[in-house]
């Protein structure tokens, strides 16, 4: 048998003129159908062909390429006329984009044919050979008219006759029903002319396999606003219109509908549905959620359910056009598949520029009566008449007792390939790191990868959900998929609660009276690559255990914060553009306790990230910027796990621990914030472990006390130079109590309670890493190239600060001004800073023990209070090496000093204490200061066993001694950024008790 393909030729009025037959690749003339198209210029077999009906289309693109590549090129003329000539569908992407054209209208057509004919796949397919499915009859179909004038004037009286699979077809007119209609077996109504023309007052119930339903209206009648319902059968519905009505499909009943407009309150129930499928919808008008999705997915599956599967599957991943998203700092659109780093501003200088104005603090003044900007007497003798600094030019290497193989010296030497490390770079980091694609987090996730290949529940798409009460409602273990839909204008846009999944994928939500987004009550789910934006409360809302994975979003301009997690909420938040919210990026309170890891959060009106009200959280390798106040902000219980961030160009400080905060602040880079690095109250119980806080307009670390209790503004944080700081603790407080009381105005009559829930699960034993302590620990950490003092402390609490490196500082490197408690600094090594090396003002209780204080710009130490200065190594300070000066009892006990032109030890005043076992040696010989020097009078101070060590060779030869037994201090060795598991319990350090003394070589 010769299969042939019947080509029609027309004339250019339409008429035919030819029907030829011929074999597949040959021409009816006998020659080549490529010669043949090539006869003609392409244009004019072009206004040929588009007079061909869609059936006469298909067979010329079977006869060549040539002739395919013709009829494909027609796209944009004949394939568009026939796509928008369909009466059972409507634009191609109506309803949320209707002004962009579709990638292809021949594929746009084809879609729309594959989809329309779901309804009729349940016809037991043959099992018998392809030659007799061939050969094998299609049923005959009959159609029937209702109307005015045809054979049946009332619906219920035309399905009383119809037979299995006919079209009943209603032309023009409003038709009521005043009892429920009941479909028997599987029908198609369809409604004649344009849509709007034929009205049904009906209720339908559908007790057969299939039915569809095309270019209809449907508005309920007067005893019941349900128009159609079915508990097994599938249903589908293309282009037609619904309005004040409810559809209810209960599983194993399923539903498609396509081109739909859902309005004046109009609203789908799916009830335990295993597979629906909601394509290119329009929802509007709702008084409560437009779609909801209640149940379990049932066992039990109807025919529909694999062609349903297999439909889902066809439908492109291609992305809704949404809002670009500023560059943190730029005005240019992030690049996350560019590369895994972003550049920085390369020097200070090009920070300034950008930041404005000058970004660099001298003498910056928060206290009343002090000022780290006050020269020591050292300074004051450094100067000349011309007031130039010559001390570098009176002290040269040639006489400093070389203490470069300190336990922290690892941190200043340059890497191997010759660049500085962070700790003595004059410049800012170059780089932050760029949050990972959706594909490359989905590859490491594959919890996260088996929900986005999810087709369980409803599945949502192309869809526009607008002026509302809801969008999406999930329920009772309910499932549900969102894909590249649009939710504008509602009171809320999805709500996920008791046990139900969401998966939303590419979807805009945006301009909600509420949160966008929902979760409730163990709600879980994947939201990724969403465009959430513009909503008055959150953008994404999780409370009562809800546990979702949040990829790869943008959440942005949200008039509160971007995402909330409170009340025992959890969740993964990854890898999200984060960006001006007018309350804070991230706002973790009330137990909340999600990851939250990779994310750019930037300009945000307040804070970064807010922990407060006993919130939690893994804060981990986040990018944080350019926010106007802190970059994260721990108050009132909050205690997270802040690990390996970027903290950088706020507008006001880095990291704030306010009143009770805590928390584990470990391995992250804090820089060029226009405030403080950390700014600490003294209430607070934090950890501060292995971190970069440099290049900050003012103090590395500043840790403040409150006495004011009764004071409402210092309760919430107004503390003097601290306006700012103070509006983030109010501001975000009273942003999540009013969040708080819009939830349980918009939701309580649903039966939700607003009562916090206990939740033990969520205690994940994250806590197995961290040193339990009684007070706050700041260890290991580089302070480095701050604006004002690198650690600053006016505290009515205890503080343990081990092993840090504090260098190159424009005022002291430690400051304590108020220290009722005892302070403790051991093993920290303090050099080359502006000012002094360590400051002790009046009063302040401190031991310094194990400390290598080297070549800062005033005196090694500085010391007006009460407590001990052992076994440190101060070497090269411009000033006094040791000044103590009206202290209420004093040991200085087995330190070496070297000062650079100063004395020694300088004892000022009525010093009362006990100086014994030192070792001082002299700086310069052509610089004649006492190596020990104590004010007449002084009868209380015991000098004893202190040894004298006078450089007499010339002013040429080097000095003679070294730091041997033992090696230069601090003798602690462990490099900054590793991990908490790796900490011991407490770190160890090299501390002796034996005689200390300088060997010659």
């Amino acid at each position: 048998m010769d299969i042939c393909v019947c080509r029609k030729l027309v004339r250019l009025d339409g008429a035919p003129v030819a029907t030829e037959r011929c074999r597949p690749g040959a021409s009816p003339a006998g020659g080549s159908a490529a010669m043949e198209v090539g006869s003609l210029p392409v244009e004019l077999w072009r206004v040929i062909l588009a007079y061909l009906p869609l059936p006469d289309l298909g067979r010329c693109c079977q006869v060549c390429r040539a002739w395919r590549e013709l009829i494909l090129s027609l796209d944009s003329t004949r394939w568009r006329q026939l796509c928008l000539g369909c009466s059972e569908c409507r634009h191609p992407n109506w309803p949320s984009q209707p002004h962009l054209e579709p990638a292809s209208w021949r594929e746009a057509l084809k879609q729309h044919a594959l989809a329309s004919r779901t309804w009729t796949r349940n016809v037991p397919e043959l099992q018998s050979s392809a030659c007799l499915h061939f050969f094998r009859r299609r049923k005959d179909r009959k159609v029937w008219h209702v109307g005015p004038g045809c054979e049946f004037e009332t619906l219920r009286g035309a399905l009383g006759v119809t037979g299995p699979y006919d079209r009943v077809v209603l032309h023009p007119g409003v038709y009521e029903e005043q009892a429920e209609v009941a479909l028997k077996v599987p029908v198609e109504l369809v409604g004649l002319g344009r849509l709007g023309e034929v009205a049904l007052l009906v209720c339908i119930e559908q007790q057969c396999p299939t039915a569809r339903l095309c270019n209809l209206v449907f508005m309920p009648p007067w005893f019941s606003t349900v128009v159609y319902k079915t508990s097994w059968g599938h249903v589908q519905m293309d282009n037609c219109n619904f309005e004040g009505a409810q559809l209810q499909i209960r599983g194993p009943g399923t539903c498609q509908a396509r081109f739909c407009s859902f309005s004046q309150g109009s609203s789908l129930h799916l009830f335990g549905v295993f597979l629906s499928l909601l394509d290119s919808c329009e929802f509007s008008g709702s008084d409560t959620a437009s779609v909801t999705v209640e149940g379990p997915p049932v066992s039990e599956r109807n025919w529909a359910c694999k062609h349903l599967a297999a439909l889902a599957r066809t439908f492109p991943s291609g992305f809704i056009s949404a809002p670009k998203a500023p560059r943190a700092g730029s005005t240019d659109e992030p690049n996350p598949a560019g590369g895994n780093a972003k550049k920085e501003p390369a020097s200070t200088e090009e920070w300034k520029t950008r930041m404005g104005g000058d970004a660099v603090c001298h003498g910056t003044v928060i206290e009343d009566g002090w000022s780290d900007g006050d020269c020591s007497e050292g300074d004051d003798e450094k100067k000349d008449a011309k007031g130039t600094n010559t001390a570098k030019k009176m002290f040269t290497l040639d006489y400093k007792i070389p203490y470069d193989h300190h336990g922290l010296a690892h941190l200043l030497k340059p890497r191997e390939d010759g660049t500085l490390p962070v700790a003595s770079s004059p410049a800012p980091p170059p780089v932050t790191p760029e949050p990972l694609t959706l594909h490359e987090e989905l590859e490491r996730d594959p919890e996260a990868q088996m929900m986005a290949a999810s087709t369980l529940g409803c599945i949502v798409r192309r869809c526009l959900f607008r002026d509302g009460k809801g969008g999406v409602h999930l329920s009772n273990y309910g499932q549900g998929r969102l894909e590249e839909n649009v939710f504008r204008g509602l009171n809320y846009a999805v709500r996920c609660i008791q046990n139900a999944t969401i998966v939303m994928l590419r979807n805009e939500v945006c301009e909600c009276c509420a949160s966008g987004v929902f979760l409730r009550l163990s709600a879980q789910g994947l939201i990724a690559e969403n465009n959430i934006h513009s909503n008055g409360e959150a953008g994404l809302d999780i409370r009562k255990g809800a546990n979702p994975i949040i990829l790869c979003n943008k959440i942005h301009s949200g008039l509160r914060s971007g995402i909330v997690v409170l009340g025992n909420g959890r969740g993964s938040i990854r890898s999200n553009l984060i960006y001006n919210n007018k309350e804070a990026g991230v706002y973790i309170l009330f137990s909340g306790n999600p990851v939250v890891s990779g994310n750019h959060i930037f300009q945000g009106q307040a804070a970064g990230i807010a922990i407060n009200e006993n919130g939690r959280g893994m804060i981990t390798d986040n990018v944080i910027k350019e926010n106007q106040w802190g970059g994260v902000d721990i108050r009132r219980g909050g205690d997270p796990i802040l690990r390996n961030n970027y903290i950088c160009y706020g507008y006001s400080d880095g990291v704030v621990v306010g009143e009770r905060g805590r928390g584990l602040i470990e391995g992250n880079h804090v820089y060029c914030n226009k405030g403080c690095g950390v700014w600490v109250m003294s209430s607070s119980l934090p950890q501060l472990l292995g971190n970069y806080i440099i290049h900050n307009c003012m103090y590395g670390l500043a840790v403040f006390c409150r006495k004011d209790s009764e004071n409402m503004e210092s309760r919430e944080g107004n503390w003097p130079g601290r306006e700012g700081i103070g509006d983030a603790g109010n501001g975000e407080r009273r942003g999540v109590e009013a969040e708080g009381r819009e939830a349980h105005e918009n939701f309580n009559e649903e039966g939700e309670l607003f009562a916090w829930e206990s939740d033990l699960d969520s205690e994940d034993g994250r806590h197995s890493a961290r040193r339990s302590i009684s007070v706050a620990l700041v260890e290991s950490n580089c302070l480095s190239y701050n604006g004002a003092v690198g650690l600053y402390v006016k505290s009515s609490e205890a503080m343990n600060v081990f092993a840090n490196l504090v260098n190159s500082n424009r005022g002291p490197g430690i400051a304590v001004l108020q220290s009722s408690q005892l302070t403790r600094l051991v093993t920290n090594c303090i050099l080359e800073n502006d000012r002094g090396g360590v400051t002790v003002e009046k009063d302040c209780r401190v031991e310094l023990r194990g400390n290598g204080i080297y070549e800062n710009r005033g005196h090694g130490v500085r010391f007006s209070g009460i407590g001990q200065i052992v076994e440190n190594d101060v070497v090269g300070n411009h000033g006094n090496g040791i000044q103590v000066s009206a202290s209420a009892d004093i040991k200085v006990v087995r330190n070496r000093v070297q000062p650079a032109q100063g004395c020694g030890i300088a004892l000022l005043g009525a010093v009362k204490g006990l100086i014994h076992d030192n070792i001082l040696i002299e700086g310069h010989p052509d610089y004649k200061k006492k190596l020990i020097h104590m004010d007449s009078g002084n009868e209380s101070c015991v000098l004893q066993n202190n040894i004298l060590r006078h450089n007499n060779s010339c002013p040429s030869a080097p000095s003679s001694w070294v730091l041997e037994n033992p090696p230069p201090r601090p003798a602690a060795s462990s490099p900054s950024g590793i991990s908490s598991s790796q900490f011991p319990s407490r770190l160890g350090l090299s501390m002796t008790t034996r005689d200390v003394h300088i060997q010659k070589p």
